[in-house]
């Protein structure tokens, strides 16, 4: 199935954009494009041959990649391209970046094994300078993922699709790259703003041979110097009179840090930051709410799984990602939840600059726990299960299988801890994988306290985070007995419609309740909001998370189709009830 954008994917070189907005040089290069490709048994020690070629960064299994097809649990997936270092690169350290491989990558340059990586959502890079020879070079990928046959971190990844279980993304499926840098560079930059003090607080990470390095950063809002000068690797730089960024003000801070050794320029990048609070206080009547700016602030927001018809995970251009913000923001939503899923960093670019909050999953994984125990007693309201070192009724068993957990949940929260929209971390989704709630909490926390947490979306609240969270599907909204938490439903509705020429397949299309067309869909979101969720505003409800941007698949409850080329439901009439949505 095409999406409105396959036909505009550049296949010389895909997104070519430069996928790392916060952290920004010149001197890169793009190695997305096609790659040699091989699906061998685990036993293969190295290709003899491929079998053809692959669209890098699509998933093996994608329309997009050119090649469709499953990896196996017994299989490895091998990448081979070559490539000449551009003369701007000579003679400098070259770092290779990959934006994510799902699941387990070794790397090889030259024949070289240069590194290795365990997570599929997460970027990693790699010091490939003393590997690098004249003229071409050999980058070769190996890649396994058991997908549900494992107990990784996964999301709705599956070998055989049904219901809301989704293909597999397996290899690389984020944009790969090449970077130069010289002797003593920026590594990472770490923004914390405090806009009760004015202040932003940059912890500035350098590589390479930092002693006796000198900072110098300027900010600048619209054009206008806010603050020049040298700054510390620890500071807190003011920020006056701070322009706050909201999603009806988007505000940003353009940035410009260079590294001085000895004298000389070593290094200069571009990046931005934005001055927010977010927290969850009593309102004036005093009950709980989520705050953003030290004020009441109601989320209409949307469940965003990120899948596309022809790239899976992957969007097939910058314009794809861009589209399903904007168009969100114009129907009246402020607020996107990333479900089980990363993003590229560009994803979140967009969501800060066009002004959406993201609240952002945990990737689920662990062996799932079963529908019954998952969804049908707990959203009837007559089972509750505590999950404190309850490992077997969570299928988390073995403590490696939580200890990996930890690692990437840690891994995913320094990955987009800069992200200016991100507003509230979710660290489970219905019961799956869940074990330790309270303490995963904790862990957060202390890693990010500037952040909500709703430490388990949906069924087994554990009495802790920020959040008390409601999943609720066919059967009635009721008002929760509020507590010192903010009530959010987290989820609701999956209104469903299928709509000929734009499912992926009519006769398994998937919903809970469904209309044959866009009247009665319309008509019965118009009563779902006005009866049964806007009444609950005033009585403490202070968000809203409905199902869902687009179609996934089989899954047909989304504002749109999933090729993204139909609004299934009436335009007017959903802005109409966003309006009402509010404090």
């Amino acid at each position: 199935m095409n999406s409105v954008w396959t036909d505009k994917v550049d296949v010389t070189c895909p997104l070519p954009e430069y996928p790392r907005p916060q952290l920004v040089r010149d001197n890169w290069l793009n190695l997305n494009g096609k790659f040699s490709y091989a699906i061998l048994p685990q036993s293969a020690d190295w290709p003899e041959q491929y079998d053809g070629e692959i669209l890098v960064p699509f998933a093996v299994e994608s329309k997009l990649s050119g090649v469709e097809k499953p990896l196996l649990p017994t299989q490895h997936l091998w990448y081979r391209k070559g490539f000449v270092l551009p003369d701007s690169m000579m003679g400098k350290t070259v770092l290779l970046h990959f934006g994510a491989v799902d699941w387990k990558c070794r790397v090889f340059l030259n024949r070289n094994l240069i590194g290795e990586h365990v997570g599929g959502y997460c970027g990693f890079t790699l010091d490939i300078t003393q590997y690098l020879l004249p003229g071409e070079n050999e980058l070769v990928v190996c890649v396994y993922d058991p997908t549900d046959n494992g107990w990784q971190q996964r999301g709705k990844q599956v070998i055989r699709t049904h219901g809301f279980w989704y293909t597999a993304t397996s290899g690389i499926w984020q944009t790969v790259w090449l970077e130069a840098v010289s002797d003593c560079y920026v590594q990472n930059i770490r923004y914390t703003p405090d806009v009760d003090e004015g202040a932003v607080r940059l912890q500035t990470e350098l590589g390479g041979a930092a002693q006796e390095a000198e900072l110098r950063l300027t900010v600048s809002f619209d054009g206008e110097t806010v603050f020049a000068g040298a700054i510390e690797a620890d500071a807190a730089v003011p920020v006056p009179n701070a322009k706050l960024w909201s999603p009806e003000t988007p505000n940003l801070y353009d940035v410009k840090l260079e590294v001085y050794k000895d004298g000389a320029c070593t290094d200069t990048v571009t990046s931005y930051f934005g001055m927010r609070k977010f927290c969850v206080a009593k309102d004036d009547a005093g009950i709980v709410r989520l705050f953003l700016n030290n004020k009441p602030y109601f989320q209409k927001g949307l469940l965003d799984q990120g899948y596309w018809p022809d790239g899976g995970l992957t969007a097939p251009t910058d314009e794809a990602m861009i589209f399903d913000i904007a168009e969100m923001k114009r129907l009246g939503f402020n607020m996107l939840r990333k479900h089980i899923k990363v993003e590229p960093l560009r994803w979140y670019y967009h969501c800060d600059r066009l002004g959406m909050l993201v609240w952002q999953d945990m990737v689920s994984g662990g062996e799932y726990i079963g529908d019954f125990f998952a969804g049908v007693l707990p959203n009837i309201g007559i089972l509750h299960i505590k999950d404190n070192k309850n490992y077997a009724r969570f299928k988390r068993t073995k403590p490696e299988w939580r200890e990996d957990f930890r690692r990437e949940l840690s891994e995913m929260i320094d990955l987009l801890y800069n992200t200016v929209s991100l507003y509230a971390w979710v660290p489970f989704n219905e019961a799956w994988g869940q074990f330790d709630a309270l303490e995963i909490c904790d862990r957060v926390r202390r890693q990010d306290p500037t952040r909500v947490i709703d430490h388990a979306s949906g069924w087994y609240d554990q009495g802790g985070g920020d959040i008390q969270s409601m999943h609720k599907y066919v059967l009635p909204i009721r008002m929760r007995r509020l507590d010192d938490r903010a009530f959010v439903i987290t989820e609701f509705g999956g209104y469903s419609r299928k709509v000929p020429g734009h499912t992926w397949n009519l006769k398994k299309a998937f919903g809970y309740l469904m209309f044959p067309n866009k009247e009665k869909l319309t008509a019965a979101y118009r009563r779902l909001l006005e009866k049964q969720v806007i009444p609950l505003v005033s009585r403490g409800l202070s968000g809203t998370i409905y199902t869902q941007v687009s179609d996934v698949e089989n899954e047909v409850n989304g504002m749109y189709t999933y090729d993204r080329a139909e609004l299934k439901l009436d335009a007017q009439t959903v802005m109409e009830l966003n309006q009402k949505l509010t404090l």
